[in-house]
């Protein structure tokens, strides 16, 4: 099994690749009910469009309108800003480092997880493929929810100790992301995770979330169906 420093030097392995690659050659990577998905940056033919203000912020250039399919429509008054570091030791993450966490979790060794914290319909409706779904609410408040609880730990592989703390020796680093920098359920788990005993160094939040994933035309399981 490798240490949590040698997975730490993998990944920077795949920091040394070009940045770009990623993006658009994409992270081919198969969920847990077996199926395949290329997870890149989707962006149309018809989308070579010049980078200007009008472009960009009003969705036209030399009096014509940007195509629909260059555009999504987002709301961006929901929720309540969350600070770029939610704890300390645990990283919060940008769209690359997801998509280089997600390539070393294909080393099974690495004992990598994506997760999407949010409640199982938000999960059914569209996230990042390759994400497991670990409800927030039992990480956060686990003296309401201790059969989830030990239902999620049990997937995690943490084993509770006679004293009652528990055994992480064993446990994934974890990514959890949910609905992007307005949502407070990842911070919650992560947090509450913390308070458990989670090590900080097996958890990495990813901020931006769906919202800043969809933005940047990012593949997720909804997108591949439409």
């Amino acid at each position: 099994m490798k240490s949590f420093a040698a997975s730490l030097l993998f990944l920077a392995g795949i920091a040394i690749m070009s940045r770009a690659d990623l993006q658009t050659d994409g992270v081919l990577i198969r969920d847990q009910n077996g199926k395949e998905h290329l997870v890149k940056r989707q962006i149309p033919p018809d989308c070579k469009i010049p980078i200007t203000n009008s472009a960009i912020w009003e969705g036209e250039f030399s009096d014509v309108e940007v195509p629909d399919d260059c555009k999504i429509t987002l709301v961006k008054t929901a929720g309540k800003i969350s600070p770029v570091t939610i704890a300390p030791g645990v990283e919060t993450y940008g769209e690359q480092e997801v998509l280089m966490f997600m390539e070393a979790m294909k080393d099974k060794e690495n004992n990598f997880l994506l997760v999407d914290s949010r409640g199982n319909e938000w999960y059914l409706y569209d996230t990042i493929p390759g994400a497991i779904n670990l409800w927030f609410l039992p990480m956060m408040e686990p003296e309401k929810y201790p059969e989830r609880l030990k239902a999620i730990f049990d997937r995690l592989n943490v084993r509770q100790n006679r004293d009652g703390s528990y055994d992480f020796s064993k446990a994934p680093t974890m990514l959890l992301f949910c609905n992007g920098a307005w949502c407070g359920q990842s911070p919650a788990a992560v947090k509450g995770l913390l308070k458990l005993g989670y090590p900080a160094e097996k958890l990495k939040w990813y901020r931006g979330g769906l919202h800043a994933w969809k933005s940047l035309s990012m593949t997720t399981t909804r997108s591949e169906e439409d």
